[in-house]
């Protein structure tokens, strides 16, 4: 259960704030869905804006990456922090953008060695070779 409302589109019409970040992620994701993040956030007007801002100028604008890596990053990092519901968002959004069965596989393989390996070197505490540092 949410600590917080989750706002509904009658509260965000309320609000011309909540409603043009919730105007401009429809026009921006091309659907008329709102995410339950959004309408959490959307009781702090000044976090739902700086935020949905910050998604949308890194997961949404063109860039070196395209966005189904973008999305496959965001997953394995979700994963890494355990975050339940970013884990779910963004597995449906790669699997949107093109994500196969078999990329979601490979993608957890990685993502289950990295942990494993990060654990491991990390309780080692083996120094970093010199030649892998700039």
């Amino acid at each position: 259960m949410a600590t917080v409302k989750i706002w509904t589109d009658e509260e965000a019409g309320a609000d011309p704030r909540v409603q043009a970040v919730f105007d401009d992620i429809r026009a921006t994701r091309g659907s008329d869905f709102v995410n339950n993040v959004w309408r959490a956030l959307a009781n702090q007007p000044d976090v739902l804006e700086a935020t949905w801002a910050q998604v949308k100028a890194v997961m949404a604008r063109p860039g070196a990456l395209d966005p189904l890596v973008k999305e496959m990053l965001y997953m394995a990092v979700s994963i890494a922090n355990g975050c339940e519901y970013c884990v779910h968002s963004h597995t449906a959004s790669a699997r949107a953008k093109g994500m196969s069965d078999e990329m979601y596989s490979e993608l957890l393989a990685v993502v289950g060695l990295a942990s494993q390996t990060n654990a491991l070197v990390t309780a080692l505490q083996v120094p970093v070779d010199p030649e892998f540092k700039v």
